[in-house]
């Protein structure tokens, strides 16, 4: 039903929604919700690309131009904040934009991503857009946490879902690309219904990413918090992916600098630096709270054997140190584990200080379950 190519037989919610609304006309603003990997953002794109090409003199040139995001018509925002979208995201791109009428096409399309970042201050910018927006616009938010996108802004859009795939498929597509099917499983459940997060655990960094993940809880079951210090070899992890991300964006602001006239550097130097601190920081914050997760996922999956239920364990090709450390203790203090790792996983949210919040976690674990 889309111009392209794209894979939403898995997902027939999406796939009705959007389908109707290319025969019928679009709502003006539509909530793309479902877990990360599942399509969405390929599914925004296409659909801009028909509601772009109808009408257009040469259909497929307009497809091919919001395909590589050169489409005038097209706006495409995400969130510049280390954690959240900010006003300035949204009141020059989405607000003063769609005042100002298609410059070729019958329509104007804003897509906006992790709209579940959205602060208060951005909300407010963006509502009366939302209530009263020109009948030229139509926008698209994006978001894998539908439950934390502010009500003002989902009570005003259509929903379309996006289905999260079953573990077993997650696991036959790692399959197929060479991971070893015990692995391919663990990292499929492990995944959440999350494709890109899934491919990730597979990978060499994955690999890594669960070692800090299950290091924080094993360690603490062991009494041995204070020795291993788990959370340094996490934080070292997050800063070497913060690092990496520092070193990209350098080299894309020394580009751009070549260039500009030097009445202009010393502005558009300020303005990278505040751009690679919160890319540094968003990057960062994002590994920890998923070795976070990893971990409680870890406690999750020894309440589960310790219960008599080891086949619903997560980390499927981990079952004898899963075993080993299930052995002799009580699920209940083990589910009290996977409340304290959710508690740090929030806290976190709130900018409080990394290192104190992960040492408090080792140490308030192995009081409960060493």
């Amino acid at each position: 039903m889309l111009g392209v190519p794209l894979a939403l037989d898995a997902h027939p919610h999406a796939a009705a929604v959007l389908g109707a609304a290319l025969v019928s006309g679009p709502s003006h603003a539509y909530l793309l919700t479902g877990p990360a990997g599942t399509g969405k953002r390929a599914a925004a794109r296409a659909f801009a690309a028909e509601l772009l090409a109808q009408d257009a003199r040469d259909p497929e040139s307009a497809r091919a131009r919001v395909q590589s995001g050169a489409h005038p018509d097209l706006t495409w925002v995400a969130p510049s904040g280390a954690h959240e979208m900010l006003r300035a995201d949204v009141s020059e791109a989405v607000v003063a934009a769609a005042t100002h009428t298609p410059f070729e096409a019958d329509r104007r399309v804003f897509v906006l991503e992790r709209v579940d970042t959205m602060n208060d201050e951005a909300a407010n910018t963006l509502l009366k857009t939302l209530e009263e927006p020109p009948e030229y616009v139509v926008l698209l938010l994006l978001t894998d946490r539908p439950g934390q996108v502010l009500p003002t802004i989902a009570s005003r859009c259509q929903a379309v879902r996006f289905d999260a795939p079953a573990p077993a498929v997650l696991a036959e597509a790692l399959a197929a690309e060479g991971v070893a099917a015990d692995t391919a499983l663990a990292c499929a459940r492990l995944a959440l219904g999350d494709a890109d997060r899934a491919r990730l655990l597979a990978s060499p960094a994955g690999e890594l990413l669960r070692a800090s993940g299950e290091a924080l809880a094993r360690a603490p079951l062991q009494g041995e918090a204070g020795r291993v210090k788990p959370w340094r070899a996490l934080l070292a992890a997050g800063g070497e992916q913060a690092a990496a991300v520092r070193g990209e964006l350098e080299l894309a602001r020394d580009a751009e600098l070549e260039v500009l006239p030097k009445k202009d550097r010393r502005r558009k130097t300020t303005e990278y630096e505040e751009r690679i601190r919160r890319a540094e920081r968003r990057v960062r914050t994002r590994g920890i709270d998923h070795a976070l997760q990893l971990a409680g996922l870890w406690l999750r999956d020894l309440a589960c054997v310790a219960a008599g239920a080891p086949d619903l364990a997560h980390n499927a090709d981990r079952a004898d140190a899963l075993a080993a450390d299930a052995r002799g203790r009580p699920a209940a203090a083990l589910r009290d584990g996977v409340e304290l790792v959710e508690e740090t996983r929030a806290r976190l949210a709130l900018n409080v200080s990394e290192e104190l919040a992960l040492e408090a976690l080792a140490y308030r674990l192995e009081r409960r379950l060493a």
